[in-house]
């Protein structure tokens, strides 16, 4: 199972490497991507959010309608016709039915209820000159979630039937339809204007179409004189000033500016030396989302900005851009900034006290999203009641007002307008069904989640033996040693550079046999080269990417030089490039040898914007333009990385709030370059960056190649001690990833958590990201500042927190802290703050090892922190981490549970394996299962344990050492190390502790 870079949603394409050969120290060059301003869409959509907002008119609303005879609901699906009012004809007469009268013949609009209790909202052209692009669903979905409820699992508050048509008017043209857990849910869905309301409970939460700003620009012929058309295309011509018009049709005024930003770049668009040809002519749209009663959301990575997203728009918006989704390469990327980075994922979840929700925009074309904080209490409801009304709302007061709900205004250049609404009702809830939707991260190989030593480049086959025996020397355990691109045959890819590294089946043979393994990074653009083996078989087997004549092959720069692109949307290129990493195809590969897929966004350094134009071709004749947040989803399974950071305290402190929203969008297995990428890190700074990245989900360092080396170790003492300190950390807490893994596997929950996910309802938490959760157990909060020796940290809950620690492990006080609220703590140059939650059991294996698999039989220690209640619950998932075994069920899978009884406690274990899996295990899984638990460390009791005894054999554990601490709350408790309790990690157990 290689290592492949994905997306499970939209996109997240990345470039592990520099993207052109520029100074470490000048940064991104802003000017190389585009503003919305220099995107002619964008451009469009935004003015006409300011000529609604503008408008004079205090009844204005939007112009479109849902032709209510047309409606019907059926089979969970209510479909029917939807029409701009000055658009098109409604209804048809049989002339017009022909030549459509001069006018389009509309739109189709289908809402889905489904069996999952989401709901889908499509749109789009009836009958359109060119098929809008429809295919985002074919690779992004998963087609068993989208199956529909049945008639009886809604019902329409209207007296319509299935099949019936309804009569809206019946409802002064809305129809309610309730559906979800006991028709707990309810949408709305308003014919004139359209617009689509949901609620939860009676509550609304999220609007669609409010405030007016849907839009679609019709596929059209292309004018000969494209100027001379663009002055009357749509209903930007009807958005002028209605109070200047004379009645009978005397004169309009003359277009105002932000008029003429509707007729922009509609058939061409350049951007620096880059011409997009555009030989569809326009064909984008856009619509307003609100969420209302929530002040944060969150989500549509990836940006180098916080987790509750900044205002784009509005009185004292953060920032003047619209955020952007748009798989670009941009190395050295600027912080607090909304610029598309290396992917996309066009989720975004709402959150509140009592009430979360989220949103899906399916579409993989390039993407703008407008973010605006709402204070009337109005959101989405602007143009159903006049959009004065909503103008007024907005006008200063005497005092700031509180944000209410947040407003969004989402654009896409090309596709169907086709969107998700979440209802939840809880984060977890969405979390869950937005994996069901788009599919889960996969489970990775265990070796994949422990530490792993990377650098662009590793120099030759000496340096990789120097650098593997130097972790050895230093006691320091590590698992991967990456290889770079400098190890090909001059960035020929699946080749070896013969001079460099002679020999790499033994390299790699020598690092198996200390259980280690080595990753190579191998990129999709193919060096031309007819006498290069990879370029000469995808030229015969013709998968390259075309250009806009749809013959040629696209031909690009990259690192390999002039370069060609395999086409991943062609089933034979798919096939072929699996087949590459086939040991007998990819010469002087071994087991041991695993792959990072790379520059995929697709990284093109003589393109638009460093990427591949948007008109060049794949296969079924399908435009870039479509699909380009699709490239890197190509790669469905693996990890994922926040970009060519820097190596400044600034990239550390927003590697947080990045990873939390890559987590929460449906990814949880990412991480950030430990050290910083470029530049060079002082001690401090890689020292506070280890002990944060130990608990990224993808631990990896990597340094750019003109960058300091910079090994765990170089740095000498202190140093050396406290990175190694880290880094063991992660390995004895490798049974607690490893289930955490799995359960991200199972049910879609990130593994790394914003604190509002575990505290719902703690308002204190909404926009925090400088401290996060490891699952529902650990709590984190990185040093991100230089000379800092005391944190404040938040306590969320009522609860006590323990602070996880291994040596000295009950002496200092405090040795616990009670939420909720801020506290400062000591966080000294040897640790981060790092607590873990009360209620909790975490699986830890505490013997130092080499690596994962040197610790594979190694017993278990349970650290078991006892709640308010008396209570604690923990799982713990094994298989053999290697393997697809646990598909079959060759897993174990059980949960602790510890609680109060009488005078003392039991703790047990039982099997959470469904009932219709296979109870069979290998023998593999046998032995694992018989692993022995070593230690029970217990923290929170009343008094000291006297006695633990297995209930079932009268077993005693060997020994009991017990000693008292106090809280930071003065209250005291005991911890005790419980030594052999006499009981197996597998199997069911009750133990007394009395």
């Amino acid at each position: 199972m290689a290592i492949f870079r994905s997306a499970l949603a939209l996109g997240l394409a990345a470039a592990l490497t520099l993207s052109t050969l520029t100074s470490v120290t000048e940064g991104v060059k802003r000017e190389d991507f585009k503003t919305c301003a220099q995107s002619g869409f964008c451009t469009r959509h935004r003015a006409y959010a300011e000529l609604v907002q503008e408008s004079s008119k205090s009844q204005w609303k939007s112009p479109y309608q849902l032709n209510s005879s047309s409606l019907r609901l059926s089979n969970g699906i209510l479909s029917g016709d939807l029409y701009h009012v000055e658009e098109d004809q409604f209804p048809l007469t049989e002339t017009q039915n022909k030549d459509h009268g001069g006018k389009s013949r509309g739109l189709t609009f289908e809402l889905h209820l489904l069996e999952s209790d989401l709901a889908r909202i499509r749109i789009n052209e009836r009958d359109p000159l060119y098929p809008r692009y429809d295919g985002v669903q074919e690779t992004v979905l998963d087609k068993l979630a989208l199956t529909l409820k049945s008639d009886d699992m809604y019902s329409s508050v209207t007296k319509a039937k299935a099949d019936d048509n309804i009569k809206s008017e019946e409802q002064d043209g809305v129809l309610e339809i309730a559906y979800g857990p006991e028709k707990r849910y309810q949408v709305n869905v308003h014919s004139e204007p359209f617009k689509i309301e949901f609620f939860v409970d009676g509550t609304s939460t999220v609007v669609l179409n409010g405030d007016g700003l849907l839009r679609i620009e019709r596929t059209r012929k292309k004018p000969e004189d494209p100027k001379e058309s663009e002055s009357k295309t749509d209903d930007e011509s009807k958005m002028v000033d209605q109070e200047s018009e004379v009645a009978n049709g005397g004169f309009v005024t003359e277009k105002s500016p932000l008029e003429k930003k509707l007729e922009e770049e509609l058939w061409e668009e350049s951007f620096k030396t880059h011409t997009d040809s555009k030989p569809r002519g326009p064909e984008s749209f856009g619509m307003d989302i609100a969420f209302s009663g929530m002040k944060h959301v969150y989500g549509i990575p990836e940006h180098a900005s916080s987790l509750s997203l900044k205002a784009t728009k509005g009185p004292n918006a953060p920032y003047s851009e619209p955020y952007r989704l748009y798989n670009l390469d941009v190395f050295e990327y600027e912080l607090d900034n909304p610029m598309a980075l290396y992917g996309s994922i066009p989720f975004m979840m709402g959150h509140s006290k009592g009430h979360t929700a989220a949103v899906f925009w399916l579409n993989a074309a390039e993407t703008w999203v407008d973010v605006e904080k709402d204070t009337s209490g109005n959101a989405g409801n602007g143009a159903g009641e006049g959009i004065m009304s909503w103008i007024k709302s907005k006008k200063p007061t005497t005092g700031p007002k509180a944000v209410q709900s947040t407003k969004t205004h989402w654009i896409s250049e090309s596709g169907v307008l086709d969107l998700f609404v979440f209802l939840g009702p809880t984060q977890k809830d969405i979390y869950k069904e937005f994996a069901n939707l788009v599919g889960s991260t996969a489970m990775p190989q265990q070796f994949a989640i422990a530490y792993q030593q990377c650098r662009w480049n590793y120099n030759n086959q000496d340096d990789v033996k120097q650098v593997d025996k130097g972790f050895d020397e230093h006691d320091i355990p590590y698992d991967v040693l990456w290889l770079d691109i400098e190890h090909t045959n001059g960035k020929r890819y699946f080749t070896w550079d013969a001079a460099k590294f002679p020999d790499p089946t033994e390299m790699q043979q020598e690092l198996a046999a200390k259980t280690r393994k080595m990753v190579t990074i191998i990129d999709p653009h193919i060096k031309k080269d007819s006498d290069y083996k990879v370029f000469k078989e995808g030229s015969d087997l013709d998968i390259y990417i075309k250009n806009k004549d749809g013959t040629s092959d696209f031909e690009g720069w990259c690192w390999p030089g002039s370069s060609q692109w395999i086409d991943f949307y062609n089933p034979k290129a798919r096939d072929y490039w699996a087949s590459r990493f086939q040991y007998d195809n990819y010469e002087g590969s071994t087991g041991a040898l695993f792959t990072w897929n790379d520059m995929n966004e697709p990284s093109v350094f003589n393109g638009p914007e460093i990427t591949i134009p948007k008109d060049v071709l794949h296969y079924g004749g399908v435009e870039h333009r479509n699909v380009h947040n699709l490239y890197g989803t190509m790669f469905r399974y693996g990890a994922i990385w926040t970009g060519d950071n820097t190596a400044t305290w600034e990239h550390l402190e927003v590697a947080s709030p990045m990873l939390l929203t890559i987590g929460i969008s449906g990814i949880p297995f990412s991480g950030a370059d430990v050290g910083g990428f470029f530049g060079n890190p002082d001690a401090e700074l890689l020292t506070r960056w280890y002990q944060a990245g130990a608990y990224y989900p993808f631990f990896r360092a990597h340094a750019h190649l003109d960058s300091k080396r910079r090994e765990p170790w170089l740095f000498g003492e202190p140093y050396t001690s406290q990175i190694r300190e880290a880094i063991r950390m992660r390995y004895k807490l490798l049974p607690f990833w490893y289930t955490l893994f799995h359960e991200a596997s199972v049910d879609g929950a990130p593994i790394i958590r914003p604190m509002f996910t575990e505290f719902p309802e703690d308002e204190a938490v909404f926009d925090m990201d400088d401290q996060f959760m490891v699952g529902d157990a650990l709590l984190v909060k990185p040093v991100a500042k230089p000379g800092v020796t005391r944190s404040s940290v938040y306590f969320a809950g009522s609860e006590r927190w323990f602070e996880l620690k291994d040596e000295d492990l009950f002496s200092s006080a405090p040795a616990a802290q009670q939420g909720p609220g801020y506290v400062e703590v000591d966080s000294p140059a040897s640790k981060i703050p790092v607590y873990q939650r009360a209620g909790t059991i975490v699986p830890r294996k505490d013997r130092p090892r080499r690596s994962s698999k040197a610790m594979e039989k190694d017993p278990f220690t349970l650290r078991i922190t006892i709640n308010s209640a008396g209570e604690s619950i923990g799982k713990i998932y094994l298989d053999d981490g290697e393997s697809f075994g646990y598909q079959s069920g060759d897993y174990v899978w059980r949960e602790f549970n510890l609680g109060k009884v009488n005078d003392g406690f039991i703790l047990t274990s039982k099997d959470l394996k469904p009932a219709n899996i296979s109870k069979k295990l290998s023998n593999g899984i046998q032995e694992l299962a018989a692993l022995r638990i070593e230690r029970l460390v217990i923290a929170g009791l009343p008094s000291p344990l006297k006695k633990v005894t297995r209930v079932d054999t009268g077993e005693s554990a060997k020994s009991i050492d017990c000693r008292q601490a106090k809280g930071q709350d003065g209250k005291g408790f005991y911890a005790c190390v419980v030594k052999e309790p006499n009981v197996a990690v597998g199997e069911d157990f009750e133990l007394a502790l009395n």
